[in-house]
């Protein structure tokens, strides 16, 4: 069996294909190493990186075989691949980032189980007197209608007096766990009094195509603002490092309408009738939905952004 030189590459790889195996992406290097503040203490920041658009294109090429390397253009290629799902060659490039945040924050990132982590420990080493304090816009009332949202502003005087209260809190429970340590309680242990608006860091490595899943959900205006932060962030880096998948991205996916086969059915009931009032749009969608107002409002929704609605 022949055996091939480092510097020597089998025939079937074509020529052009050389100057593709180890991309420099340039708008990736420019975010080396350079930490983009997010909320009171945290940031991200891009550690390392493998992989370019060009690098995704010629991924999704190999699928063709030797003599098809000029299929298409790489934007049409990655606008393709992003239409119809195929996200094996966006799993193809790499970036990992280094990040801080609140640990109420990261338990809402690791959700996102397809990326490897390590995360700072406060058994090896002593948590920093580091808590997240609420910038007084985002201090609002519970949501009535969503249970997992905010909703009105506070009074002025309630905003003052949250704030207070929060750093009241933090001051004593970073206190208490200074004493346990000076007592010689393991740290370990000593660390289950801090509150979950401590921060904490790790580093974050995950392929292209499950970190646009991530921004997907996570600059969705729907998501808590503390984590949109840094989906907005990350989003910065990706948008200048893979211009084109992230356009791609921004046209199929955040910006596109997914219809479900009953709302396809109500729209065509409606179709003659556009531009329709909201009221009548509204009365007929729910009775649609037999009742489902939380299904309702959503198709609501999408009607409005398509501008059928009078």
């Amino acid at each position: 069996m022949k055996e091939f030189s480092e510097t020597e590459l089998p025939p079937r790889i074509a020529e052009e294909e050389k100057t593709t195996l180890r991309p420099v992406n340039p708008g990736a290097e420019k975010w080396l190493n350079r930490p983009i503040p997010c909320l009171d203490y945290g940031f991200v920041y891009l550690v390392d990186y493998m992989g370019d658009d060009a690098a995704m294109a010629q991924a999704a090429r190999t699928s063709y075989g030797k003599g098809t390397k000029k299929v298409s253009e790489d934007r049409g290629l990655i606008r393709h691949l992003m239409r119809h799902a195929h996200t094996s060659p966006i799993e193809m490039s790499e970036v990992k980032f280094h990040c801080k945040m609140p640990i109420f924050v990261a338990r809402q990132w690791i959700r996102h189980r397809t990326a490897n982590v390590n995360e700072y420990s406060g058994r090896y080493s002593e948590m920093l007197n580091e808590f997240y304090v609420p910038d007084p816009a985002v201090l609002k009332k519970q949501s009535a209608n969503n249970r997992q949202g905010r909703d009105e502003n506070l009074a002025p005087e309630q905003q003052a007096r949250a704030l207070d209260l929060l750093k009241e809190i933090y001051a004593m429970q970073y206190s208490a766990y200074e004493e346990l340590l000076e007592m010689g309680v393991a740290r370990e242990l000593a660390r289950i009094g801090l509150s979950v608006a401590n921060y904490t860091q790790w580093y974050w490595k995950i392929d292209v195509h499950n970190l646009l899943h991530f921004l997907r959900l996570r600059l969705d205006a729907h998501a808590q603002y503390e984590i949109r932060v840094f989906g907005e962030a990350m989003a910065r880096v990706i948008r200048d490092a893979f211009p084109l998948t992230y356009e791609a991205f921004e046209d199929y996916q955040v910006n596109a309408l997914k219809l479900s086969g009953k709302e396809i059915g109500i729209f065509r009931h409606i179709a003659k009738r556009l531009p329709i009032a909201k009221e009548a749009a509204e009365e007929i969608t729910l009775r649609a939905f037999q009742g489902n107002k939380r299904e309702a409002q959503e198709f609501i929704e999408k009607l409005g952004r398509m501008g059928v609605l009078e």
